[in-house]
């Protein structure tokens, strides 16, 4: 399966979610491509759209391999296989989170636009990213939403590698993954554009969505 862009994989997975969540909802979904997927969601389910700030911890020397994730309440995920892998002391990954938490924030603080993240407390939440190869930084989102007391969480992505799958599953309550490939490289190549995101897009798109739901 491959999909043109973003915009087309939100889309197809609205049509999935709008048989699958009911209630008082909200979307929350990962920069920077996940946020295209999710203001395609909140849209359709007119549910307001928020963020979660999440970090990957890159192996020394190998930024792009990930030993773990950090999300930004301090929620952290490591890779134990890779930390023994390479050898990685205990205290490398909690080091390397605390290094990164501000920074996220700030962040965070500047894409949103200056306002608080979402109240979820007692919603059902979509977290949505634009694909999973390992996973690491949607257990830690979703172990930062799970801080956050919502009513139930779904996961949502239109690719994943199966290891995602196996691993995201046992930290979510539902999730919804419309093509899983046990021969994963990259998300990209399920794409036909997957051109990068750029901050003002996000920053758009999240202003856009507040402005609607207003």
């Amino acid at each position: 399966m491959r999909f043109r862009d973003r915009w087309d994989a939100g889309g197809r997975l609205l049509a999935v979610l709008r048989e699958k969540v009911s209630g008082e909802n909200a979307v929350l979904a990962i920069p920077r491509g996940g946020v295209v997927i999710g203001y395609v969601i909140a849209e359709g389910l007119k549910a307001p759209l928020d963020l979660v700030m999440v970090r990957k911890i890159g192996v020394p020397g190998n930024p792009e391999l990930a030993a773990g994730a950090v999300a930004e309440g301090g929620e952290i995920y490591a890779e134990e296989e890779v930390v023994k892998l390479y050898g990685l002391d205990e205290r490398y990954i909690p080091t390397r989170a605390m290094s990164e938490l501000e920074p996220m924030r700030r962040r965070g603080h500047e894409l949103r636009g200056g306002l608080k993240p979402l109240s979820i407390e007692g919603k059902e939440v979509v977290l949505t990213d634009d694909g999973m190869a390992t996973g690491s930084t949607v257990i830690a989102a979703c172990r930062h939403v799970r801080s956050r007391s919502p009513r139930r969480l779904i996961v949502a992505v239109p690719v994943a590698s199966a290891e995602a799958v196996n691993r995201v599953s046992r930290e979510a309550d539902e999730l919804v993954a419309l093509w899983v490939s046990e021969d994963f490289l990259a998300v990209g190549e399920f794409y036909e554009d997957f051109g990068q995101v750029d901050d003002s897009t996000v920053k758009e798109l999240l202003a856009r969505s507040r402005s609607i739901r207003s």
